[in-house]
């Protein structure tokens, strides 16, 4: 299999939410903090004023969405029992790994994460962002952080995407199958796909994030083999700039104003349940589609600890290590 005498130390890393109200305008004011989302000529002077300013007035619009799937962000839970479970399946494959969990704006933040590798004493490490796509805001974010940090002479290993890998695609396709399944006549639904916007400005200065995510929704419409039509649209927009559209509001006006009558979301872009998912589609999508005349609406669960999710993830990190990834995955996800 490889080196079973030596430690392996996985951190997977997530934007992190608040795990309370109270801790919602913190929380945005470290995200508009960072010089990967906010960056503008002499930006050093005026990003914590204008991060301060966002983050009091964002805190107010989003509140109600926390507080309808129950006062904070479900995505530490979400996220540390990936984590635990990508520990096991990493044992059974024969490896001595220990798994972390970086939240890059709430706790637990990367030094607290690093403390944690650190005690652990791992011989190598691999970096796992829970990004399936690639974006200088999301993944090269929190490989940054990470960079200004860790100071420990170990050799560290990075997974910078994983939309093409096909333990993920399958992940994504057994969830959109679930949720068909839910319809009187699975073929009928349109498929939204929703991915997490991001200004258009970024997409401009080179990032891949945007043809990353059309060809995920095209790569999975390819493996699951539906008939259904299908379109790919963008959400959680903040401020007055341009960012990707169209947006998820107007996706679903659109939708109904073509007599489209039953629909399944897709939010392509995340791999848990947090606010986004829960809050801002099953929660406010739905009802803007219900007052719209469409009678049917489901969403499909997050991948969270799906066995296909966290066995392709054991594999991309034995990968990563340049190990054998077979670790008899097929065997492992069917007794699950």
């Amino acid at each position: 299999m490889g080196k079973p005498n030596r430690r392996i130390g996985v951190v997977l890393f997530q934007l992190g939410g608040p795990d309370r109200l109270e801790a919602i305008e913190p929380f945005l004011f470290n995200l508009f903090c960072d010089p990967d989302i906010i960056d503008f000529p002499f930006a050093r002077l005026g990003r914590k004023p204008l991060a301060k300013l966002i983050s009091t007035t964002r805190a107010r619009k989003v509140a109600h969405h926390y507080s309808v799937i129950g006062g904070g962000s479900p995505i530490r839970r979400f996220t540390e029992q990936q984590a635990r479970a990508l520990q096991r399946r990493l044992l059974d494959c024969d490896l001595d790994a220990r798994c972390f969990v970086a939240m890059r704006y709430w706790h637990p933040f990367t030094s607290e994460a690093i403390e944690l590798v650190v005690t652990a004493k791992c011989d190598e490490i691999v970096l796992l962002p829970l990004y399936p796509q690639y974006s200088s805001t999301t993944t090269g974010s929190s490989l940054n952080e990470w960079k200004r940090l860790f100071r420990e002479p170990v050799p560290v290993f990075s997974i910078e995407s994983f939309y093409r890998d096909e333990g993920y695609l399958q992940a994504v396709v057994e969830k959109i199958d679930e949720t068909l399944t839910r319809f009187p006549e699975p073929e009928q639904p349109e498929i939204i796909f929703s991915a997490h916007s991001v200004p258009s400005a970024v997409i401009e200065r080179g990032d891949p994030y945007q043809t990353q995510i059309e060809e995920t929704v095209s790569l999975a419409m390819q493996r699951g083999a539906w008939s259904n039509g299908y379109r790919l649209c963008y959400q959680s927009k903040v401020g007055a700039s341009r960012w990707l559209q169209p947006s998820l509001r107007h996706t679903v006006r659109a939708v109904a104003a073509e007599g489209i009558r039953e629909v399944c979301v897709v939010p392509i872009s995340f791999v848990s349940d947090h606010v986004e998912t829960l809050g801002e589609i099953d929660h406010e999508a739905r009802a803007q589609a219900l007052a719209l005349g469409i009678t049917r609406f489901e969403m499909t669960a997050g991948l969270n600890d799906s066995p296909t999710f966290i066995a392709a993830l054991a594999n991309l990190v034995m990968a990563a290590l340049g190990m054998d990834h077979n670790c008899e995955v097929d065997r492992l996800v069917a007794a699950n």
